[in-house]
């Protein structure tokens, strides 16, 4: 199969290569923020893809993007600490106003400003989005902000956020999806001055925080698009999330692959290779053909983002897809490395623990289940 975009997956492998597992497993160790990739990144322009040339950026599409996180992936490392980077992107480009774009892009892009933080997933909320309670109150020239986020990634690492906000209350507007607005915050001002970030340990090196906002004073200039539309707006950026996770998914589920596989043939148990067992062989290529497949499905769905076509169903599709076929790849190779697997020199467990996540983030298998049953295949709503 042709890879897209060769060129760029190859620059890409070419710069991984300078971060091998040990620089990894030393993050994890220290919980440390892996700003030496994140600066490569950016000074070999991978981050700006999407940034118009006109802000100094590539001006490419999304399936870029997906090639360069793919590749990423399946070089080992991880792109966690930066890929938000690049689906915020779609909120500001798409809605953003002339303003706006002149005070963030040229710096995103040249990587003196980061805009890695996306603020939406709240306590009680969860996936409902249509029931966050974080208010935004116009007072005069400036929105004064009350509420919390929980599992915003990023956020100490970030010089901006993009930021979800009720502007109306739930239960004053016709249709529950309206009344919520995007609000532009500039972290640097913020903290200290309404906003508070406390870090959130979990099972992996992820940057993850919970985020508290008291009276946060934000300037009126800073509302992406209009008052109230903000849910549309942020829709844009949740599909191009779904399908740049799908492609690290992918990239996980081949580095997988390529370890199980190397492995197999070379591992010699009683006299033989282990990959001479239909036992051994048989898991790594069902992995590798959903993994095929998963991959047809995200190139489809790209295809479609970048044309400006309605791809919310395959968007979903995608991510579901690739997220299992990366977990499914992952559980093989662990059981083909057997004990070694587990140990974290072989950087298995340190990726196995990295694609876990994507069961659940950005959005669960089960939700996705929900919203192909209902859109596209007409049943009822369960909820």
């Amino acid at each position: 199969m042709s890879e897209t975009f060769p060129e760029i997956r190859d620059s890409v492998r070419r710069l991984c290569a300078g971060f091998p597992g040990e620089y990894w497993r030393r993050l994890d160790t220290e919980r440390a923020y892996p700003a030496e990739f994140v600066a490569a990144l950016t000074k070999a322009g991978f981050l700006s893809v999407l940034i118009p040339e006109e802000y100094g950026g590539s001006g490419l599409g999304l399936a870029a993007a997906a090639a360069i996180l793919e590749e990423i992936h399946r070089s080992g490392c991880n792109a966690s600490a930066c890929h938000a980077q690049m689906y915020t992107m779609g909120t500001v480009l798409r809605h953003g106003n002339d303003l706006q774009k002149q005070m963030l892009l040229p710096g995103v892009a040249a990587g003196s400003l980061r805009l890695q933080a996306f603020g939406v997933t709240e306590p009680t909320s969860g996936t409902d989005t249509t029931r966050i309670r974080t208010f935004a109150r116009k007072v005069g020239d400036k929105y004064v902000v009350n509420g919390q986020k929980v599992f915003i990634s990023r956020a100490e690492h970030s010089d901006w956020m993009v930021l979800l906000v009720r502007t109306t209350p739930r239960d004053q507007v016709k249709k529950t999806t309206d009344g919520l607005s995007v609000l532009l915050v500039d972290l640097r001002q913020a903290q200290g001055n309404g906003l508070t970030i406390k870090p959130i340990r979990t099972m992996i090196n992820h940057a993850t925080t919970e985020i508290f906002l008291d009276d946060l004073e934000v300037p009126a200039e800073n509302l992406v698009g209009e008052e109230g539309k903000g849910f549309g707006y942020i829709l844009d950026g949740m599909n191009a999330e779904r399908l740049l996770i799908a492609s690290e998914c992918v990239g996980d589920a081949r580095f997988f692959i390529d370890r199980a596989s190397d492995y197999a043939k070379t591992r010699e148990v009683f006299g033989r290779p282990i990959g001479a067992n239909q036992g051994v062989q048989f898991p790594i290529a069902r992995a590798y053909a959903e993994t095929r497949a998963a991959a047809l499905m995200v190139d489809h769905a790209l295809e479609l983002f970048d044309a400006g076509k309605p791809c919310g169903t395959e968007a979903n599709m995608a991510k579901l897809l690739a997220s299992e076929a990366s977990w499914h790849a992952a559980d093989t190779c662990l059981q083909t490395h057997g004990g070694y697997g587990f140990a974290e020199e072989y950087d298995i467990e340190r990726k196995f623990r990295e694609t876990r996540l994507y069961q659940v983030a950005p959005i669960s298998t089960n939700l996705i289940l929900s919203h192909v049953a209902t859109h596209a295949l007409g049943l009822p709503k369960s909820f």
